[in-house]
């Protein structure tokens, strides 16, 4: 167990939701060594899963940057120690925007064939 309390930095979860965030990062850090980044991000977030649905996502380490797009209510950043953890739901349900599409292949083909 790493020592310290959980300082919650960025959320937008309703405080139940938080306190399970917290209390799950507390109890996968007495079943996993704190070095153990990744067993650690993957205990919260099949927990998270289970208990919310599926969607979530965790990172969990020291030293990281993010940009992330997350549902509505569904974000914690919070320390234990000099530990970092980042859990969120993604946001896969919105549309690309069509300047960030790429161009079918049929198009590419005629492109090809106008050259010629």
């Amino acid at each position: 167990m790493l020592e310290g309390k959980a300082v919650v930095g960025e959320t937008d979860m309703l405080q139940t939701m938080q306190q399970d965030a917290l209390d799950l990062a507390a109890k996968a850090l007495d079943f996993f060594d704190v070095t153990d980044s990744t067993d650690i991000a993957r205990f919260i977030k099949k927990e998270f899963d289970r208990m919310y649905g599926p969607g979530w996502q965790c990172i969990v380490g020291r030293d990281f940057g993010s940009f992330v797009t997350h549902c509505f209510g569904c974000f914690i950043y919070f320390q234990i120690g000099s530990l970092s953890i980042l859990l969120f739901r993604g946001s896969a349900g919105y549309p690309e925007p069509e300047e960030n599409r790429f161009a079918p292949l049929e198009s590419l083909e005629t492109l090809e064939t106008m050259k010629a």
